[in-house]
């Protein structure tokens, strides 16, 4: 009898085991940060609006996942590689039928090695051009989800949040660096005043290389608390000092 009862409680915890085992959610296999560095289709401010709603997505997966809802979180994984693979999502929607052949045509992705890479070391590379000459200015939703790139040109976040109207007048850029450029503990606090952007409006740019990046301090806290502690935006600010 006792045999019996341990070979079912075995049983069921191997049930359990493999149910947990098969409902896993591998958010990171969906590859959305790749896609987006490499396909055209997610470059140029026609299609941030694109990446922002896969990222929502993305933070979404994570969210049912950190609930335990694993099941539902890897059908929301499914949707972000159906979304990756498919048409370019900036134009979906609409009932133009020479519009949509267009859509099944570009539905399998090119890949852009060089996005990677950047582009300021071209010989025809335009000028970037300071934050505060821009003209017109900058809406936030031009800001939000704009990819940041260092000095030296190398990608190292994305912009996902703004802050404004601080007592001493100085704006804030929250930039994602993380794996998944999601906001949190990886995020970093860049002074606007600081950034350059493309010509193309497209990227913006650090005044330090990624390496010097490594020094400066990530977001102590996610409940902007840093706001009031003088001592540590000063000290934050000066890191982004264009030397």
């Amino acid at each position: 009898m006792f045999l019996a009862r341990t070979l079912i409680v075995a049983a069921l915890l191997s049930t359990a085991f493999i149910t947990t085992a098969m409902a896993e959610c591998h958010i990171a296999d969906a590859k959305l940060e790749e896609a987006i560095l490499h396909n055209p289709h997610f470059r140029g401010p026609a299609n941030r609006q694109a990446v922002r709603d896969l990222r929502s997505l993305r933070d979404a997966a994570f969210t049912l996942w950190s609930y335990g809802h694993d099941d539902e979180c890897e059908r929301l994984v499914e949707n972000i590689r159906e979304f990756i693979a498919g048409p370019n999502m900036g134009s979906l929607g609409g009932n133009d039928e020479e519009a949509a052949s267009e859509q099944q045509i570009a539905s399998e992705p090119k890949v852009q090695h060089a996005a990677s890479r950047g582009q300021r070391g071209e010989k025809n590379a335009k000028p970037l051009i300071r934050i505060d000459e821009l003209t017109p200015g900058l809406r936030a939703d031009e800001i939000i989800g704009t990819e940041v790139r260092s000095s030296d040109d190398k990608i190292v976040g994305e912009v996902r949040n703004i802050v404004f109207g601080t007592k001493d007048r100085k704006d804030y850029a929250i930039v994602a660096s993380g794996g998944f450029f999601t906001p949190g503990k990886d995020s970093i606090v860049v002074p606007i005043q600081s950034l350059k952007v493309s010509q193309e409006r497209d990227s913006f740019f650090l005044p330090i290389s990624k390496d010097a990046l490594k020094t400066v301090p990530l977001m102590p806290d996610q409940d902007y608390r840093w706001l009031s502690d003088h001592n540590w935006r000063t000290r934050n600010d000066a890191m982004f000092v264009d030397r």
